[in-house]
């Protein structure tokens, strides 16, 4: 005999948090898409890309081998020396062992590093707009994200004045992203030693430079923060993973260094949460890391040359759509605010960012992601990782269905 609960409830720290809007987005397009409809998503941050062959023949030897079973918690002692060497290749950071860790997906040090460190009453600053994720996990340790709005003309990225007048005797993290998700915002090595100056005068403030999207890049030049401020570099935690640059999305293998204490706490964490990344992503992880990178530049080369197409159907539609040309990532941030307060043929309310992806969805066929979501709005995200095909017939439906509006 089956009784029934009393208390339904989830836990007041669950209740401070929404879920994720990408997701969201993705779901509903597929939902769409399981009904037999037209739908084009690009909503995921993700590479439509096919994970190279050399690392997907890194995992399978691994299995073969029998290397199936759980490793060391914060990683191989084989991705470790990968993970150093490419610090080191990359970004002229040395790190030992004890401080570097490898994790289920970069999402999950972040959540670490920031539950290792914060207590209610601290707090996390970071630039609008963010990553969905950003101030939900902050929100879950019990401290408090401060968000700064960027001037118009700061191309979406923090400066040294908009950085000092948020910093309080109450902030434990700058949270930075370059290139930024979703604006394409790449912060030069000028400016991130802008902001180390006025840090230096913060001494209890960690850098959390999140470096995802380091390699894709098509004007300018990648610096991570603890490079291009040295001075910082015991106070700074710098964030990777092989999602993004090598589409390993899948994989789940984030991996990150900093100093021993931070690196010690996020591995005491993950030793009670989920312990070791996947060994056969793993394994598959020191191939991205130490095999080949040349494939990384033509991917680059199709990219671009999407989000030019993508910028050159926006720009038809001016002024009801408006977009900048992000220099990284594989974003657009597109501007619409002319289209608030305008009407379907239906005779609906186009009230908000939220409304319009709505709209774009069911009448376009089209999932984006709105503004809302990344704490800048009007605005919505548009991810140009699918076919050239698809992306131009998505486009084309954006600017038709936005032009439909009376």
């Amino acid at each position: 005999m089956s009784t029934v609960i009393t208390d339904p409830q989830l836990s007041s720290v669950v209740s401070r948090i929404r879920p994720s809007a990408t997701a969201a987005i993705a779901d509903a397009a597929r939902r769409m898409a399981a009904e037999g409809r037209s739908v084009i998503s690009l909503s995921t941050g993700e590479l439509d890309f096919d994970t190279p062959e050399h690392i997907q023949q890194a995992a399978i030897d691994a299995m073969r081998q029998g290397h199936t079973r759980y490793t060391s918690v914060s990683g191989t002692t084989a991705l470790k020396q990968a993970i150093i060497g490419k610090f080191q290749r990359d970004n002229g950071l040395g790190y030992t062992p004890d401080q570097v860790i490898a994790s289920t997906g970069a999402k999950q040090i972040i959540f670490n590093a920031l539950l290792a460190t914060l207590e209610p009453g601290d707090e996390v600053i970071f630039v609008a707009p963010y990553w969905v994720s950003y101030p939900e996990m902050v929100l879950l340790t019990g401290a408090s994200p401060v968000v700064v709005m960027p001037g118009p003309v700061d191309d979406f990225k923090l400066t040294a004045q908009s950085l000092a007048g948020a910093l309080t005797a109450n902030t434990r993290w700058l949270l930075l992203n370059s290139p930024g998700n979703p604006s394409g915002a790449l912060y030069s090595a000028e400016e991130l030693q802008a902001l180390g100056e006025v840090l230096k005068g913060y001494p209890r403030v960690l850098v959390m430079s999140d470096d995802i999207y380091e390699p894709i890049v098509f004007e300018g030049r990648f610096a991570s923060f603890a490079q291009a401020v040295p001075e910082l570099y015991d106070r700074t935690l710098t964030i990777n993973g092989v999602s993004k640059s090598h589409a390993m999305t899948g994989w789940r293998l984030g991996y990150a260094g900093g100093p021993q204490w931070l690196i010690k706490g996020i591995e005491l964490l993950q030793s009670q949460s989920t312990t070791n990344p996947s060994s056969i992503s793993q394994a598959g992880a020191v191939a991205a890391l130490n095999g080949p990178q040349d494939f990384i530049a033509y991917w680059c080369e199709r990219l671009r040359a999407r989000r030019d197409h993508a910028l050159a159907v926006f720009a038809s539609a001016r002024p009801l759509l408006n977009v900048a040309c992000p220099p990284a990532a594989f974003y657009l941030y597109v501007e619409c605010g002319a289209l608030i307060g305008k009407r379907t043929a239906t005779g609906e309310v186009i009230a908000s960012d939220v409304d319009l992806c709505r709209y774009l969805l069911e009448s376009g066929g089209v999932a984006v992601v709105p503004g809302t979501a990344f704490g800048l709005a009007p605005y919505f995200r548009v991810s140009y990782t699918v076919s050239d095909e698809d992306l131009a017939t998505a486009c084309q439906r954006i600017v038709d269905a936005c032009r439909a509006l009376v």
